[in-house]
């Protein structure tokens, strides 16, 4: 396992059913940042509501990292050459 990994392994905690269920409604809607139009916002929330509920009654835990900053696509600050 890399350094790094193992280091934010420390700084992990319980990630809360809201968090999940955001993040699964998100990933219903988006393929990566590319909106996916056949996904109804509702049906979304409603399927990532009922998976956290079911992961929580079958006993899992999932882990969060601390927040990090957002990715940008802003070639800004960047030296001549670098991508």
């Amino acid at each position: 396992m890399p350094q790094d990994t193992m280091n934010s392994a420390d700084h992990l905690r319980p990630a809360t059913a809201t968090e999940i269920a955001d993040s699964l409604s998100f990933a219903l809607r988006y393929d990566g940042r590319r909106r996916v139009h056949h996904a109804d916002d509702a049906m979304a929330r409603i399927t990532a509501d009922r998976l956290v509920a079911h992961l929580e009654r079958s006993g899992f835990v999932l882990m969060k990292r601390p927040d990090s900053a957002a990715p940008t696509t802003s070639h800004h600050g960047r030296g001549p050459g670098e991508s």
